[in-house]
């Protein structure tokens, strides 16, 4: 995610403008938020279900080897987030969105392995009316609490067995909105359609899942919405668009492993470019029609750093790049994987390098605990400075003293990055410290080793999770050096580092 002191000013010329225009977008009202712990739990039990899957007796409670899958992943920072007990392959998700009434409605196939002998588990939804829950096409229990559905098959599950999940269900989707520095994401619809942006657990405003970084799977997106409107989604287009009744169906892939707050379903009146990048990567760009100004420079900026990224970074990790522009005023970008989402306002170049960085780490590259969220924000603020340099303009080396000539009393000097809060994720620390932490380590260890470490990081690691202990022990291990000192004053002391 971009920092949102970036999108400031662009983001309060947009309200302006949209004042004028008259076109400001709706977002719908509050998400629904789990139970306390202690609270009273208000299921909602299927009641259609007959026969021994019905049954008290039915093998999965009387089998005493299954047990229920955790509520939660083990993020104990967000400890409601993902689930446990099993590992999500593939999820395809067929479904409908009418704007004017702000109606979702579909099914999810959810395609997964037990981790453990499974009696129940856990799907993260909030809100919407579900129907129908099939356990491997048979009917299932399942109860609502809070933002859990819980799922009881007919038959217990095995460990290590594969498994496919369909959730039916319909209702108005709800963004989240919070009081800190997450503000407002997941489904967000507006005037024209929606803004669909996940970070950190806001995929569970539109589609059941196991909504955690740590749990990565495949997707297929069938998005059916009014004629004339274009639904886009991570990865590639499949086949072209179909319509028929005055609905049109498009059909998206994204076959890399993919974070759930990363996916996106981002519709309404776009102009779109494709074509390829100058080293021929395929390349997508699209804006709303108040931005449609922007879209040459979009489409040729994004495939111009995705391309030099691939240079410094190691290949790029997907099958397409591009950038999408809605009229919905975020105030921050984000980097859906494959397409960087920038919510109400035209980026500079900084802010598409850092979205487009982050298609390396972050999303190839996923955090197994949120609390290292420097691993993706520091090395996509990093990246920003890097592409100042190859720009001609200030150089990483002006860039970190700049920053480092913050008083002693700064507020950047008493949040110490490398265990990013719960509270306040998205601290400017976890960004600017976190990208002058990577700039000491380059001082260091010096260049040579500082970019082989930053391909070997991201070709060891392609497409799964990682951690700060891993980053440290790699750097360690390439530079011959003990690094223990360094990043203890930059990333865990709460003070300003003085030497390093």
């Amino acid at each position: 995610m971009a920092s949102k002191r970036l999108a400031t000013t662009a983001t309060a010329a947009l309200l302006s403008t949209l004042g004028t225009i008259g076109t400001v977008a709706c977002a719908a009202s509050s998400g629904e938020s789990a139970p306390a712990a202690g609270s009273t739990v208000n299921s909602t039990v299927n009641s259609t279900l007959s026969g021994p899957s019905a049954s008290p007796l039915s093998s999965s409670a009387a089998d005493t080897r299954a047990r229920p899958g955790a509520p939660g992943i083990g993020d104990s920072d967000f400890p409601t987030d993902g689930n446990g007990g099993y590992d999500v392959d593939h999820y395809l998700l067929k479904l409908g969105y009418t704007p004017s009434a702000k109606h979702l409605a579909g099914t999810a196939r959810i395609e997964a392995r037990a981790t453990q002998h499974l009696a129940s588990f856990n799907l993260d939804l909030s809100g919407f009316t579900v129907s129908r829950v099939t356990v491997d096409g048979r009917p299932a229990r399942f109860d609502r609490a809070g933002s859990e559905l819980t799922v009881t098959p007919a038959e217990s599950i095995p460990n290590d067995a594969t498994f496919a999940v369909d959730v039916t269900y319909a209702g108005e989707p709800k963004p989240v909105r919070n009081s800190s520095n997450l503000g407002t994401y997941g489904f967000i619809p507006t005037q024209d359609g929606a803004f669909v942006t996940g970070q950190p657990n806001g995929a569970k405003t539109w589609f059941p899942s196991n909504d955690h970084p740590a749990d990565k799977a495949r997707y297929d997106f069938e998005l059916t919405v009014p004629a004339g409107l274009t639904a886009l989604a991570n990865g590639e287009l499949v086949g072209e668009p179909k319509t028929a009744g005055g609905r049109t169906t498009f059909r998206w892939r994204e076959s890399h492993p993919m974070a759930s707050y990363l996916a996106t379903m981002t519709l309404g009146r776009f102009e779109v470019l494709q074509g390829k990048t100058p080293g021929g990567l395929k390349n997508l760009a699209a804006v709303d029609p108040i931005f449609r100004g922007s879209l040459r420079r979009l489409y040729d900026v994004s495939g111009k750093v995705t391309d030099y990224w691939s240079t410094l970074f190691g290949p790029y990790p997907f099958s397409s790049t591009g950038g999408v522009v809605d009229d919905f005023p975020a105030g921050y970008a984000l980097e859906n994987q494959t397409k960087p989402m920038y919510g109400g306002f035209a980026p500079d170049e900084d802010i598409i390098a850092h979205e487009l960085a982050h298609q390396w780490f972050g999303d190839s590259l996923s955090i197994k605990r949120w609390k290292d969220l420097w691993l993706n924000e520091g090395f996509a603020t990093y990246a920003e400075w890097l592409w100042s340099e190859h720009e001609g303009r200030a150089t990483t080396e002006q860039l970190f003293r700049r920053h480092y000539a913050a008083a002693v009393g700064d507020p950047i000097w008493s949040y110490a990055p490398g265990r990013a809060r719960p509270e306040d994720l998205f601290n400017n620390s976890v960004y600017t410290r976190g990208g002058m932490t990577l700039h000491a380590l380059r001082q260091r260890i010096g260049d040579q080793a500082f970019f082989k470490l930053l391909k070997q990081w991201v070709a060891t690691h392609k497409y799964g999770s990682v951690t700060t202990p891993e980053f440290i022990a790699m750097a360690e291990k390439i530079s011959g050096k003990n690094l223990e000192a360094l990043f203890d004053a930059w990333l865990f002391t709460a003070e300003k580092p003085s030497t390093w």
